[in-house]
């Protein structure tokens, strides 16, 4: 069973071979048995999961069960879920109890899902390694001395190391596509707008973008399917038809373009990563697609332009967290400006900090227009960048990640280096374009010992998810790197 696509799940549950009370305590059992040693929960309630495992027998028994019915699902801790701890892997949250659901977990709920608890994250999203959690790093299932990648590094190893059916994710500037290379999973980043960002705790309003993470394409699909839909509530939700991002998976691919950006496989691409990334490009090339070469000049500018604009944005949207309403309060204090100060001193971590600090000054007066608004036009050149790339080319494929996963602690000393790990994921979000991850090799022997697994970065047109997941699906009948599992687990 644990092994089985979302598919598979579904008609064993249909079909009575096994309970969702059965499938969801397989999972917790798990959660128990690896999560002390791997840290991908911050938060289980078993008593809540096997509630909702057994209204999605009901569900079952009654002939009314959707796709997702009765899967166990694992949540990033950045989605409130009415009567569950919601930290955003911050002290600031540590004891907040959401009062409501957000739209992705409401989707989930009525789709019968079951909840399996929430996942750790870098706090508030910021990190590229899951080191900034308050409650601790994950370890990278593959290897425990190793980073799983962030900020979605949680979900990304509990979906690798079979603690969960699949999970949820976000992506800032690549947080789930990083992770999901990291921990050799799928990931989908769709595009800006079609997923409600309601009831996700935010980082940066305008490029935050929530997304499933599994173990392949066509469960990208499913979670997709349930995921998005248009929500009033979110000003930034797109009012779109539902679609059905699996209705392609099956089209051949002869005759797709795709597009290799030059930028992508220079300096600073690691010659293991590289080696892999050809190698899936030439299994591509064998199921009938061709290649052209193309350019996004302006994606070097991506990281500075990032770390512009997506602390401008924090510091605007943590200046919430001031200990008055909700989250972290400092015990001692002298008067109500002491407060929020010593509050936010003691409740937020470096990282966090950090970027608060510099989001706050570039939009200070007499910075504005020299940094937030060079940004700002900048960004505007990389998106015209991919609408001139998509002329010559359907799909742009490349490295998701400069290097496989290195080891916990390495970075932690230089944050320009940890910045450095999105760097071909970051344009993507300026942008607003979907981009996904999936699994399609190993790096380097490491002392004999497997090396860690290397994703392939798709990215699409706006709106070409179910194209792209054509791409991954068909690639992935070709080869069983998305098969493959962390030994010992």
């Amino acid at each position: 069973m644990l092994n089985f696509n979302l598919q598979q799940l579904g008609s064993a549950l249909r079909a009575k071979k096994i309970s969702s009370i059965e499938l969801t305590q397989l999972y917790l059992d798990r959660i128990a048995a690896f999560n002390p040693a791997l840290n991908a929960y911050i938060t289980t309630s078993a008593e809540t999961s096997l509630a909702q495992a057994r209204s999605a027998d009901a569900m079952l028994a009654d002939g009314i069960a959707q796709t997702l019915t009765g899967i166990p699902i694992a949540q990033k801790d950045i989605f409130c879920a009415k009567g569950w701890r919601t930290t955003c892997g911050s002290k600031m949250l540590e004891n907040f109890v959401a009062p409501y659901d957000a739209h992705v977990i409401a989707q989930f709920n009525s789709a019968g899902a079951v909840n399996l608890g929430k996942t750790n994250m870098d706090e508030f999203a910021m990190g590229s390694s899951n080191e900034t959690s308050y409650f601790g790093a994950v370890k990278n299932p593959w290897d425990a001395t190793r980073v799983p990648g962030g900020s979605s590094g949680g979900s990304a190893c509990a979906v690798a190391a079979r603690l969960c059916a699949a999970a949820t994710g976000t992506d800032t500037g690549g947080s789930i596509r990083q992770p999901a290379a990291l921990c050799g999973i799928s990931g989908i980043k769709p595009t800006y707008g079609t997923v409600s960002r309601y009831g996700m705790i935010a980082f940066a309003s305008s490029l935050d973008q929530a997304g499933p993470m599994a173990r392949s394409a066509e469960d990208l699909a499913l979670l997709l399917n349930v995921m998005t839909g248009f929500d009033e509530r979110d000003s930034t939700s797109l009012q779109r038809d539902k679609e059905d991002y699996a209705r392609d998976l099956s089209k051949p691919l002869s005759g797709l373009r795709i597009g290799l950006p030059k930028e992508f496989f220079a300096e600073g691409l690691s010659s293991d990563v590289c080696k892999a990334v050809e190698t899936a490009i030439a299994e591509y090339k064998k199921l009938g697609a061709s290649v052209v070469e193309i350019s996004l000049p302006n994606s070097k500018l991506s990281v500075p332009v990032y770390y512009v604009l997506a602390p401008a944005e924090a510091s605007s949207n943590l200046s919430r967290f001031d200990g008055v309403r909700y989250g972290y309060r400092a015990p001692d204090y002298t008067d109500l400006a002491d407060m929020y100060e010593k509050s936010r001193a003691q409740g937020f971590g470096a990282e966090v900090k950090r970027r608060i600090m510099i989001g706050t000054y570039v939009l200070s007066h007499g910075y504005y227009d020299a940094y937030y608004l060079q940004a700002q036009k900048i960004r505007r050149l990389i998106a015209q960048d991919f609408t001139d790339a998509f002329k010559q080319c359907d799909i742009i494929m490349g490295p998701t990640s400069p290097s496989t996963a290195f080891k916990l602690g390495e970075k932690g000393d230089d944050p320009v280096q940890m910045y450095l790990s999105d760097i071909y994921t970051i344009a993507v979000n300026l942008a607003g374009l979907p981009g996904m991850s999936i699994p399609c090799g190993f790096g380097a022997l490491n002392n004999g010992n497997p090396g860690m697994p290397v994703g392939l970065q798709i990215i699409g047109n706006y709106f070409d998810e179910a194209r792209m997941l054509n791409v991954a699906h068909q690639y992935q009948l070709a080869t069983d790197w998305h098969d493959r599992v962390p030994q010992g687990l």
